[in-house]
């Protein structure tokens, strides 16, 4: 959308126009791409071809249950940590407020992020990654050390690891050949995990995007909303009803026939450059059914991707505490800090209390499910406090700054509309 109003409003600068008689027409539809955003094709995808038969799917092992609930890291998961800690710190952080503005991440942001190699965590080694077994709380904290830095830029960067990391959990021999080697290259292709749908109380296990089978395969139609970085993914793995039997997960390539892509801004995220994916009589090979259309596959996804958003609500939280602690205590009022009002101080403190909670909480969800271990309710108490909790810190937060907070001459109020995300997104992440 950037490049094609860049290029109408040159056009609508040159005199030719005037002498055309087009400068209203031209006008009128600079307007209509500014407020509803152009729909175009997908992006150019490279050839996703298998590099090496596998004969039987690569998975990783569940890790090995020590009978302890530990919240202290590992060496490994600790370094991790740092590493991605840092790059937030020095790299998310200052772009945050430019790419909020555009709409875009800045020019070789999410390439340096690649470099990270955040999806090699979860690929295993027979794949060319470096996993050995399960990272789902590995995954959880390099989500909440991402979005300390900015909760959409977090999103954008993530969103191809939720493929990867689905391909390997569920993609069979064929799929995990087809796809996976692109992602332990140089350049990772960006992808995304399409759920969302444009509707009140939208429930994922009921899309209305529908899959009819057909002699070749399935055909898709449908239109998926809040699709990070829609209009420069590759890949995209799609949830539709198949056959009114249920939700079922489609790997689709937007070089596909009957793909478009529409921009949608929104009021939170919007680093993450969302956009509408349309689907219009879509044609896929039988292929490209993930999961087998298994409900129980799709369950386990939904659940690890609102985990997911669990793990950005708490490393959102802890930067609006790790904000407003030191604003509080240099802020003067009445000739005093305005930390020593005891309503200041209590809803400081209640920000802190309501984060350990759902970190804790978060945690041990993730690990339960790393160890294989049931972890559904664990996961339904993660996304309450991340909906509920998120939503109150960051109007806190707000509060706390008075007018400072109303102003984008501070971070604060961008937490606040990207926190609200929380209770809205399904997909776009997945530990």
């Amino acid at each position: 959308m950037g490049w094609g109003l860049s290029a109408l409003t040159r056009l609508a600068g040159s005199k030719v126009v005037d002498r055309t008689g087009l400068r209203k027409p031209l006008e009128d539809l600079v307007t209509a791409g500014t407020r509803n955003g152009f729909r175009v094709a997908g992006a150019a995808t490279r050839s996703f071809k298998s590099v090496q038969k596998l004969g039987k799917p690569a998975r990783l092992a569940p890790s090995a249950d020590t009978g302890l609930f530990d919240l202290t890291p590992s060496e490994d998961q600790q370094l991790i940590v740092e590493t991605v800690t840092e790059f937030a710190a020095e790299q998310l952080r200052p772009a945050a407020a430019d790419a909020d503005a555009k709409l875009e991440a800045p020019e070789g942001l999410l390439s340096r992020a690649a470099e990270l190699g955040i999806s090699l965590v979860g690929i295993p080694e027979e794949l060319g990654g470096v996993g050995t077994e399960r990272s789902v709380v590995t995954n959880a904290l390099v989500a909440e050390a991402l979005a300390h830095g900015d909760l959409g830029l977090a999103v954008a960067v993530l969103a191809p690891s939720a493929v990867s990391t689905a391909l390997v959990s569920w993609g069979d021999e064929q799929q995990q050949a087809d796809y996976l080697p692109a992602f332990v290259g140089e350049n990772v292709p960006a992808a995304a995990l399409a759920l969302q749908e444009q509707k009140a109380l939208y429930d994922p296990f009921k899309p209305a995007t529908k899959a009819r089978r057909t002699p070749k395969g399935y055909q898709l139609d449908g239109v998926k909303s809040l699709v990070p970085r829609a209009a420069q993914a590759e890949l995209f793995i799609v949830s539709a009803d198949l056959e009114g039997r249920g939700p079922a997960l489609f790997l689709v390539e937007s070089s596909s026939a009957g793909v478009t892509i529409e921009a949608e801004p929104a009021m939170g995220l919007r680093g993450a450059a969302t956009g509408k994916l349309h689907l219009e009589k879509v044609s896929l090979p039988a292929g490209a059914l993930l999961g087998g259309g298994k409900l129980d596959v799709f369950t386990d996804l939904v659940r690890l991707s609102r985990l997911g958003w669990a793990a950005l609500a708490a490393g959102t939280s802890k930067a609006v505490l790790d904000y407003v602690v030191p604003y509080v205590n240099e802020r003067v009022a009445f000739g005093e800090p305005i930390s020593h009002r005891q309503a200041v101080a209590f809803s400081v403190a209640d920000i802190a209390i309501e984060l350990e909670g759902l970190r804790l909480v978060t945690l041990r969800a993730a690990a339960r499910a790393e160890q294989g271990k049931p972890y559904a309710r664990e996961v339904a108490l993660a996304r309450k406090l991340a909906v509920d909790k998120g939503m109150q810190i960051g109007n806190a937060g707000v509060q706390l700054l008075g007018g400072h907070g109303f102003v984008k001459e501070h971070p604060v109020e961008r937490w606040y509309r990207d926190l609200r995300a929380i209770g809205v997104m399904e997909g776009a992440v997945l530990l």
